[in-house]
């Protein structure tokens, strides 16, 4: 279903990358207290990320050491290149700290807390709803924190869906789960690989984009009803120059204090009850 429609009173306003305040975390934070018990999305030892990748669960990231890749480790990384899990080599030292003196034999896999939707998922929900595609899309949203109060925003306004990259971004651990208050039971999250491609798909099915970008158009003069989607961009670098060309138009949130941007979480939340205001009010 071809959604776009001529939005002539859209002025699209050049853009820099948004600087919101960055909050650094993620799934590979450390931890050096060991008697911390670890969550179910980090699971530990070869036996049980071989189990882990054969099963049904999506998988987020595997962490193995550097140089290790002999013997059974091998399989297993095959396994996950054939599924398309990102690797990441680091020091021993720093799976020590993620698995908090479990052992780890040389490889960890940070599993999803649910598994992924995908785009054609969230929008088939839009449709069965009889609505008009209201999709979110993070850029590199680091912070675990974050991404949870995004998604908690976004289920309350009645998103359809969440879209995350698959590299340099958090996927949905324990702890988005936690920051979503329950909200990520109820909202369809889909990872790809590549963002603007992703966003292409989004076009193609009559979605307009709109960037949250500084010295874009002021958001609540901006009309934002009909099918849309919300770039949001990472907590240091904003939206990356490549989503940026995607997108059709830009808005901001003006500012009025000493500090020049709003943690992303807390910008998302605002721009949300706007777009759900104008897509609920006849009157807009």
């Amino acid at each position: 279903m071809d959604y776009r429609k001529n939005k002539s009173n859209h002025k699209n306003v050049n853009h820099r990358e948004r600087d919101f305040k960055k909050n650094p975390g993620g799934y590979d934070r450390q931890n050096s207290q060991v008697s911390e018990e670890l969550d179910e999305t980090v699971v530990i030892g070869r036996n049980a990320v071989k189990e882990l990748l054969l099963g049904g669960r999506d998988v987020d990231k595997l962490y193995i050491t550097s140089g290790e890749r002999e013997g059974s480790i091998n399989q297993l990384l095959g396994i996950a290149a054939e599924r398309g899990i990102p690797i990441t080599e680091c020091d021993r030292s720093k799976l020590d700290a993620i698995a908090k003196g479990g052992r780890h034999q040389g490889i960890i896999a940070m599993a999803a807390e649910r598994n992924y939707s995908s785009i054609d998922d969230i929008i088939a929900y839009a449709e069965e709803r009889g609505e008009a595609p209201f999709v979110v899309v993070c850029d590199g949203v680091e912070d675990p924190h974050n991404l949870g109060a995004i998604i908690r925003s976004a289920e309350c306004v009645g998103a359809h869906g969440i879209v995350i990259p698959k590299r340099r971004a958090v996927g949905l651990t324990a702890t988005v789960a936690k920051s979503s208050a329950g909200a990520l039971e109820h909202m369809r999250v889909a990872k790809v690989t590549n963002l603007p491609s992703a966003i292409d798909s989004l076009k193609e099915r009559g979605l307009w984009v709109y960037a949250a970008d500084m010295d874009g158009g002021t958001y609540y003069k901006t009309d934002m009803k009909g099918p849309m989607a919300l770039v949001l961009g990472s907590e240091g670098f904003g939206i990356s120059r490549l989503v940026k060309e995607k997108c059709d138009f830009t808005v901001s949130i003006p500012l009025y204090g000493q500090v020049n941007s709003m943690n992303v979480s807390c910008a998302a939340a605002i721009l949300l009850a706007e777009v759900a205001r104008q897509r609920n009010d006849k009157e807009v």
